[in-house]
């Protein structure tokens, strides 16, 4: 008698339960980690830099447990792209010399730099990756993480 007195009882619970758990989720999950969706303001500040002037198509993402990693990926004018580098990390490689990598995904430039001496900033490591788009635009992969 008590079973049947509490099916009904556990079934409203479930339901609350997956109804919380629905509306909490509200991330996204890529290569089966969990990954929530910020302001890229938020996202590009915890490697030291900002969003640049033109920027279009922003999406950012932070992953945190042991570690934080933000995720930032952006289009902007080719023109302004050498300049916004240079403000945010002057001492960034030169594309094709030392310091850089060998680039993932089909890029053209991409790089890791050490910013943990570096003030006002929560990351210890900054990567960025850069795609040609076409003449006039690039695709900016960023990422700032603690580990």
């Amino acid at each position: 008698m008590a079973a049947v007195l509490a099916l009904p009882v556990l079934l409203v619970a479930g339901l609350l339960v997956l109804a919380l758990v629905w509306v909490l989720t509200d991330d996204e999950e890529q290569d089966g980690t969990r990954l929530k969706k910020v302001p890229c303001a938020e996202a590009l500040a915890f490697g030291g830099a900002e969003l640049p002037v033109g920027a279009q198509d922003a999406a950012c993402t932070v992953q945190s447990w042991l570690d934080t990693n933000y995720q930032a990926d952006f289009r902007m004018p080719r023109a302004g792209f050498d300049a916004w580098l240079a403000d945010t990390y002057p001492e960034a490689p030169e594309p094709g010399g030392p310091g850089t990598q060998a680039c993932a995904h089909g890029s053209d430039y991409c790089f890791q730099l050490d910013v943990t001496d570096r003030p006002g900033t929560d990351a210890y490591y900054v990567n960025v990756t850069i795609t040609r788009v076409n003449a006039e635009t690039v695709r900016v992969r960023y990422s700032a993480f603690t580990t």
